[in-house]
């Protein structure tokens, strides 16, 4: 049964558009904890367009369950793990122009400074994951520089036709398998929503899901702890659908 991680990056840029002090996103953490969240995910980016470093460091002091800081693979950007010492840090790509992470982080191509980084953060107790796509050339080459976690792109299964879903589920799949067979944990993420979660949550070897921008949305409705709760339970105990069973 996979936790629930929720990515509270969406409330900070509700802030950010009017330069306000509301909402809060440490506030807004408590209530998704409240509601069942089993950790905190926010992204500090280069940019800072949402979450502040400041969010950062009340964060790290507030949060019961665990945080997880998304963070580009830059020399600040350690240094402020180092600082701050989140739960644990995940390697995500970043490109100022993109209006949320287009896809997952090209761990081959940067082998041995990746390996330097995570090795860095290790020496601080603070453990790792990568988000990348379930490619197993990136599975291993995770595996090769160090990294507890993989955190698997679902954005193209999510964002994938009808008939077209099945395959990438099996591909979801079989990365899964193939990073656990290689001794690596396993999250997952990105474009996940209440109409599209379950199949995912029913996958074996999937630790933890990190859902933001739909439990952000459904919380204008219902309020944030209804939203998460709302989610969760959906983790929990997904429903058998014919068309994704095996």
């Amino acid at each position: 049964m996979a936790s629930l991680g929720v990515n509270i990056d969406h409330i900070a840029n509700v802030r950010e558009a009017r330069k306000t002090d509301e909402p809060d996103p440490v506030t807004m953490a408590l209530l998704a904890e409240l509601g069942g969240a089993d950790g905190i995910t926010i992204h500090l980016r280069e940019d800072r367009r949402h979450i502040q470093e400041r969010d950062l460091e009340l964060l790290r002091k507030t949060v019961h369950t665990r945080l997880n800081l998304e963070m580009a693979a830059t020399h600040e950007m350690t240094e402020i793990a180092l600082r701050v010492k989140p739960d644990m840090v995940t390697l995500v790509p970043e490109k100022r122009e993109e209006v949320t992470t287009e896809g997952g982080l090209d761990i081959v191509s940067k082998i041995k400074d990746l390996r330097k980084l995570i090795q860095t953060l290790k020496a601080s107790s603070i453990p790792s994951s990568v988000f990348i796509d379930p490619v197993f050339t990136q599975i291993e080459a995770s595996k090769e520089i160090g990294a507890i976690w993989v955190e698997l792109h679902t954005g193209i299964y999510a964002g994938a036709p009808l008939i077209n879903q099945s395959t990438e589920l099996a591909a979801i799949k079989e990365a899964t398998a193939y990073s656990k067979h290689l001794g690596l944990r396993v999250n997952a993420g990105h474009g996940l929503t209440y109409q599209n979660v379950e199949p995912i949550a029913r996958i074996d070897g999937i630790e933890e899901l990190n859902i933001g921008h739909t439990i952000v949305s459904r919380a204008l409705a219902v309020g944030l702890k209804e939203a998460v709760r709302e989610m969760k339970k959906l983790i929990i105990s997904p429903r058998k659908d014919p068309l994704f069973m095996e």
